[in-house]
């Protein structure tokens, strides 16, 4: 059993040459970095590469990780990070992009729940935590079918597209992942998952 793959995805560190395709992936389209921060101006390669270069030689602080999203085929079709993690309380955030050519396929959902099993069965953390821009409906949909629960929202935080939006504030603690994902050492256990 290898905790970092599933049934159609692997997660892994972000790779030196993994900087052509996110340069790619931003010169194509802004609306995915608009989804998960802002339309950040245009990029060189050379910064592509810059990015790819540290994230790849650079060591994870406090449960902090960038991982790459791979598919079965082995190429590049999203990011996973964690960040905010606070090991006193328990709590951690996350925030998970799919390229668009590889959305409705299930990458999120498995790179979800892969780290989701890491940090409550290995790490000990107890809850996670993702905030959401509510203009992105897909996403907050995506969380509510994990099993997040809404818990807040904070009005007007984010400026995109001429107008202010509140931020979405979902969360999951350790017992209600448990009880909607049980414990598995089996190894069918993300398919199981899936197939909910």
């Amino acid at each position: 059993m290898n905790l970092w793959r599933g049934v159609n995805v692997r997660l892994r560190g972000i790779e030196p040459e993994d900087a052509e395709t996110f340069y790619a992936w931003d010169s194509a389209e802004t609306e995915t970095a608009r989804m998960v921060e802002w339309v950040w101006p245009a990029g060189s390669l050379a910064q592509a590469r810059q990015w790819a270069e540290k994230r790849a030689t650079g060591e994870s602080r406090n449960d902090e990780f960038f991982f790459a999203i791979e598919n079965a085929e082995g190429r590049l079709a999203g990011v996973i990070n964690t960040h905010s993690c606070d090991r006193r309380v328990g709590s951690f955030k996350y925030g998970v992009s799919v390229a668009p050519a590889f959305r409705g396929r299930g990458y999120a959902t498995e790179a979800v729940l892969l780290v989701l099993r890491y940090f409550f069965d290995e790490l000990r953390y107890q809850k996670a935590t993702a905030e959401v821009y509510a203009y992105n409906e897909r996403s907050a949909r995506f969380h509510e079918r994990l099993g997040f629960v809404q818990e807040g929202r904070i009005r007007r935080v984010v400026f995109s597209q001429g107008r202010h939006f509140d931020l979405l504030v979902f969360g999951m603690t350790v017992e209600e992942f448990h009880a909607r994902y049980p414990r598995s050492t089996e190894e069918d256990w993300l398919q199981r998952c899936l197939a909910r």
